[in-house]
């Protein structure tokens, strides 16, 4: 029995599994988690090793190269890059998309264990670190106010920070900026010469009697007792009494020669929020956390913070950057084009049913359809994402596609006098295995994802899963709830109160079906007419395809950008602080300004020490939201550009870019210059970036190969330290204890651990003169100057060295703006081609460009045996080969849609839209499939072809109508764009409204044409076999 008569016989049943069903969707939807985008993983990891006082050739030659040659031959590599900077080596480790990382660090672990032992001795133990996108801090907070920075760091660190901590699914809570407190042991170096000390005295000294140790246990009657010695400081003042013996039997105290001093860790960092000291503090969720539900969590946690007193009243917590925000806003838009897609639908059914019991059924069947959508993406362990989401707006106008059709027959047998039980019968079953067909085409395209790769495929997955789950979905509700439903409530009858609009849209609808027929009688007797106005159709369109460009992934208007200021090396503090001032004078004057976060003295680049960098600055811009502003992030990052430019400030690179949802993908321009020698290097990328920024679009043109950072260099005299009894060690650590400090001790005090620190005063500490004139003692106790032992010389220290797949490199970055990445990399290339490049370096283009190839490649392929499997599929259904290939002709028709929409609309060719023709392939032919199939039908009872035709055609034109409208206008609003985050799926969107508009019109008349000619032709070729079995006969 056909699953439409059980349904119609048993509704009860029905009934009750549509209840369940919907019971699991709503249990289904809360237990969801919301995201921007489905989990991305991306297979690469980061082996760190520290080798401190080693040059960038020490680090190359003795860490990097034997870590390189190691690793290279892991298992599903596909890249290996590392750069060599003093003082430690960071090897990247890239994979083939859809590796096991967690296998993958087991397997680079135990590599880098084989190579442990050929690295330096001095060298740390190799760091393994999986890069993890998810460890992105969701919040980021600003605290401000206070009687001053000290104690907003300290009210971060107790109270905040462990409150936060405490938040399901928090992981982490990280502080920036502010003052930690520290105990200083300010030696004066007359008296500790005169007292015949030196400073590695006072720091073991102090160091020995700062101590606890247990000294056994002792019995009491019938107790037993542990001995603990506790000889730790209690105070500062404890400090200052120790003892010191001198060489002549005398004592004296720690006082008598140095000043112990309560106060903080010199820090060359500033961090500001709108001009005024604060803290940064920033919160990271566990990996498998809700990130909205997580943020919602934190923001109320500090509500309560607040509420409850135990934050200051002069203090003040300003979020500065909150994903959850930014990602329930593109979560609400993509659900509002879906609830007015779905309206925009339902009105149109309407105005062609002219039922309101034809249209409720259909308004019942697709929220059921959606809310079961929600059940299996539950079970397939999805997230509520752009992704699915974007699939569900899809999706919505294709799932009553199938319940249309259906419901139109019924209708039709209803009109032609058959009683409800009868028609839903009978029209289910007549039009169950087109339906079925069209189904299976849609979700078919979507099976080829197997070879897609990369990010393309994270994407894909999710979209492809939910469409194909939704429209899954609706083929169920088409083939048991409508026909049931349609047994009980359809009627034929039409009310009779007047309704202007909707007869006038009845009326309309019939004369275009007169006029069509009137249409399809013209084609059919000018066949050849129509087939050449296709071609010339189609040739036009190919005309504009130079004028289409090309992107990767359409950027997001997050309204957040970024100012990155880098100063010659060496800078101070104070000077960059001087330069970052000029910029934030312009960057106050931005009228859609919200808030400003500044930290002065940032670590940049792959620097994952969080060292403080004096010539760095870095500001966090974040605009008012989309909705209360006229221009996009995108206009506002040129205009601030153009007037930082304008200030023209001397070996200052500025760099302001438009943050991404994505993260930091790199610069959508690299190109790589590989060769051996490093002086070469340089000189093709200095040519190369001087090419690059000719070229019109480009921002920014930078390469990082960054110079050098001043430093004096002290070579020992050898000679005389060993005339003297002194040793190179004595010597590193005197003068680093003198002008950074030793960490002697730890003072406890009040549950924390304060650092004591041996070091000179301020004022003789800052020169040159100082530290030539710093005394060193003998071991027969003769001070001597430092310089009599060490010549000093003023020179420029390393760099980096950059290397990938164990070749020298040199990158070229750039920016875009106002052009597409596809046009700016093609006339990069014609630029650099003109170069004449030495023998064995070589160019190599990379960056979002190179991934947009990459992933265009894929999806081509995957568009191919889409068509292939949507093809196998029809002639499944129709037994047939030839009338599958007659509705392959909807796909032309479709390109000609597809080119069109991008450059009428401007929006350029991207993965998303490239997703969107790929799912025009097994949604265009469901029309054709309708028609044919009817035409076949009708055929077989007998009539002729072209009556056939005539007759099927203004029949079925009104369901094919309908199926398009409902697909088209409920893909309107995501197609134009509005609010936020709608810049990613509004290209798919576009692809899809124009493709399946252009591909319905033209295929309406084309279909039937072919279809006449293939009859023509096969009906010739029988006819040859006919002739040539009676001339054997």
């Amino acid at each position: 029995m056909k699953i439409s008569h059980i349904s119609i016989n048993r509704p009860v049943a029905i009934t009750m599994l549509v209840i369940a069903i919907v019971i699991l969707g709503m249990v289904s939807v809360t237990k969801l988690n919301v995201d921007l985008y489905p989990d991305l993983v991306f297979p690469m990891a980061l082996v760190i090793t520290s080798y401190d006082g080693a040059s960038p050739h020490e680090v190359e030659n003795l860490v990097t190269r034997p870590l390189e040659e190691v690793l290279g031959t892991i298992e599903n590599l596909k890249d290996v890059q590392s750069v060599s900077q003093p003082g430690s080596s960071q090897v990247m480790i890239e994979f083939n998309w859809g590796t096991d990382m967690d296998f993958a660090v087991l397997d680079i672990r135990e590599r880098v264990d084989m190579v442990k032992a050929m690295l330096p001795e001095d060298a740390n133990d190799p760091m393994v670190l999986k890069l993890d996108i998810g460890a992105m801090p969701i919040q980021m907070i600003g605290l401000s106010g206070g009687h001053d920075i000290v104690q907003l760091k300290e009210v971060a660190e107790d109270v905040i920070k462990p409150r936060l901590e405490r938040v399901p699914g928090v992981a982490s809570v990280g502080i920036t900026g502010g003052k930690s407190r520290e105990i200083q042991v300010v030696v004066d170096p007359e008296r500790l010469n005169a007292y015949g000390l030196t400073l590695s005295q006072v720091s073991q000294t102090l160091m020995s009697e700062n101590i606890t140790l247990p000294g056994g246990d002792i019995e009491k009657g019938t107790r037993e007792l542990y001995v603990r010695m506790d000889g730790e400081f209690k105070s500062s003042q404890d400090i200052s009494e120790v003892i010191f013996h001198l060489a002549n039997g005398s004592q004296i105290k720690l006082k008598d020669f140095a000043e112990v001093k309560d106060g903080f860790r010199e820090t060359k960092q500033v961090t500001r929020m709108n001009g005024i000291a604060s803290i940064e503090i920033n919160i990271f969720k566990q990996t498998d956390a809700n990130t909205v539900q997580v943020s919602n969590q934190v923001t109320r946690a500090l509500e309560q913070l607040i509420n409850s007193g135990q934050l200051p009243s002069n203090m003040e917590m300003t979020p500065v950057f909150d994903q959850a925000m930014f990602i329930q806003g593109t979560i609400d838009t993509v659900i509002r084009n879906i609830i007015i897609g779905g309206v925009i639908a339902l009105f149109v059914l309407y105005l062609f049913l002219r039922n309101f019991r034809s249209t409720l059924v259909i308004s019942l069947a697709m929220p059921f359809a959606i809310i079961a959508t929600f059940t299996m993406l539950y079970f397939a362990g999805q997230t509520l994402n752009m992704m699915t989401l974007g699939g569900l707006a899809l999706g919505v106008g294709m799932m009553v596609d199938s319940a249309i059709v259906v419901l139109e027959n019924i209708y039709r047998h209803r009109q032609l006098g058959k009683g409800n039980i009868e028609a839903a019968k009978v029209g289910a079953s007549e039009v169950g295995l087109a339906v079925l067909a069209a189904s299976f085409t849609t979700i078919a395209v979507f099976l080829p994802i197997v070879f897609v790769d990369g990010m393309a495929a994270q994407f894909f997955q999710a979209l492809g899963l939910t469409v194909s789950i939704s429209i899954f979905a609706s083929l169920m509700v088409a083939l048991t709830l409508i026909p049931m439903l349609a047994s009980r409530l359809l009627k034929v009858e039409s009310e009779q109160k007047s309704r202007k609009i909707i007869d006038a849209f009845g009326n309309l609808i019939e004369l275009l079906t007169i006029k069509y027929k009137g249409l399809l009688r013209w084609a059919l007797s000018r066949r050849k007419t129509v087939v050449f106005a296709t071609l010339i159709l189609l040739i036009a369109s190919m005309v504009l395809v130079p004028f289409v460009g090309t992107e990767f992934i359409p950027v997001m208007d997050m309204g957040e950008m970024t100012v990155d200021i880098t100063m010659p090396k060496g800078t101070i503090v104070d000077e960059t602080e001087r330069i970052t001032n000029m910029i934030e004078e312009y960057v106050y004057g931005i009228p859609e300004l919200d808030t400003v976060f500044t930290t002065i003295g940032a670590s940049g680049g792959m620097d994952f020490s969080g060292a403080t960098v004096t010539e760095r600055a870095n500001l966090f811009v974040k605009l008012v939201p989309l909705h209360e502003r006229v221009r996009s992030t995108s206009e506002v990052v040129e205009e601030l550009r153009a007037q930082v430019n304008a200030l023209d400030i001397p070996d200052a690179e500025i760099r302001i870019r438009e943050a991404d949802a994505m993260g930091d993908m790199g610069a959508p321009l690299q190109i790589r210059v590989q060769g051996d020698d490093l002086d070469i290097l340089q000189e093709i990328a200095y040519v190369v970036t001087e090419e690059v920024k000719l070229v019109d679009g480009t921002r920014e043109v930078k390469h990082n190969m960054e110079e050098g950072r001043p430093e004096l260099l002290m070579t020992f005299d050898r000679e005389r330290l060993a005339r003297y009894g002194i040793s190179n060690n004595q010597i590193m650590t005197t003068v680093r204890t003198a002008f950074q400090g030793q960490v002697a001790t730890r003072l406890k005090l009040a549950g924390e651990e304060i650092d004591v620190r041996v070091i000179y005063p301020e004022q003789q500490r800052q020169t040159i003169t100082d530290l030539e004139q710093l005394s060193i003692r003998s071991q027969i106790g003769i001070e001597v100057p430092l310089y009599e032992l060490v010549s000093i010389e003023e020179v420029t220290g390393p760099s980096q060295i950059y290397r990938q797949s164990q070749v020298r490199q040199i990158t070229v970055e750039s920016g875009i703006h106002g052009r597409d990445l596809g046009s700016v990399m093609n006339d990069i290339r014609d630029q650099l081609d003109q170069l004449a490049i030495p023998e064995g370096y070589h160019i190599i283009y990379g960056g979002q460009s190179e991934e947009m190839m990459s992933a265009f490649a894929d999806l081509l392929l995957a568009l191919i045996l889409a068509i292939i499997l949507v093809y196998i599929i029809m002639a499944a259904q129709f037994e047939a080969f030839t009338y599958p290939f007659i509705i392959m002709f909807s796909l032309p028709a479709t390109f000609i849609g597809v080119v069109v929409g991008l450059f009428v609309t401007g929006r350029p060719l991207s993965v998303t839209a490239f997703i969107g023709i790929i799912m025009l392939a097994g949604i265009v032919v469901n029309n054709a499939i309708v028609l044919v199939d009817y035409i076949n039908r009708l055929r077989a009872e007998g009539m002729d072809r072209n009556e056939a035709i005539l007759q099927a055609g203004p029949v079925r034109l009104r369901p094919i109508l309908m199926t398009t409208l409902t697909t088209v206008l409920a893909l309107i609003p995501l197609a134009i764009g509005w609010g936020e985050g709608a810049e990613a799926q509004a290209p798919m969107a576009t692809v899809v409204v124009f493709g399946l508009s252009f591909s319905t019109l033209i295929t309406l008349v084309l279909i039937p044409v072919v279809y006449t000619l293939f009859d023509d032709l096969e009906r010739k070729v029988r006819g040859w076999f006919i002739k040539e079995e009676g001339v054997v006969k």
